[in-house]
């Protein structure tokens, strides 16, 4: 009787699910944070090792570039886009970065020059039409070369993302006149 018992019990134990289940573990989760500069330290040593190496290496040098600007190293990026630049002049992105990076380090007017160089080569750029326009707008105070600068983007492309706020900013421009 029992015995009967007992595989009554472990019967219904294990119909019932009462055999323990392992609960899995944990996958080790990386620190974010802290350890974000040791990666760009990282990725910016082997960069600079590429561009060392290769110095004609042009996407080492916009990679350096971007990774500084990102970083906020905006005199250091400069360099590293006019070295990509020594390679491909016409290179409208790069120029264009380089201009966001003339405008955070307060030089709005070297700014503004690498946007129409790059519209130069690409009039249809759109990014480099909006930073134009932002920067003629609000940085150099020259409302009418903004709002064509603005104008122009939602003309090439009607259905942008930014084009219901552009349409804002236009009108908010003309009524400050």
């Amino acid at each position: 009787m029992k015995r009967l018992l007992i595989a009554g019990v472990l019967l219904i134990c294990t119909v019932a699910g009462c055999q323990q289940k392992e609960e899995p573990k944990q996958q080790y989760q990386f620190p974010t944070g802290p350890t974000a500069p040791i990666q760009s330290l990282e990725q910016e040593k082997m960069l600079k090792d590429a561009v060392t190496k290769d110095p004609k290496n042009v996407n080492a040098w916009i990679s350096l570039g971007n990774m500084l600007m990102d970083t906020s190293r905006f005199t250091e990026a400069i360099g590293a886009y006019q070295k990509a630049l020594e390679i491909d002049a016409k290179n409208v992105d790069v120029r264009v970065d380089m201009g966001t990076c003339y405008r955070n380090m307060r030089q709005p007017e070297m700014a503004v020059k690498e946007y129409r160089k790059a519209l130069e080569y690409n009039p249809q750029h759109v990014q480099a039409l909006k930073n134009l326009g932002i920067v003629l707008a609000y940085d150099l105070r020259d409302t009418n070369q903004a709002v064509k600068a603005f104008e122009k983007v939602l003309t090439i492309a009607p259905n942008d993302p930014d084009a219901e706020r552009l349409k804002q900013e236009i009108q908010k421009l003309k009524a400050a006149k």
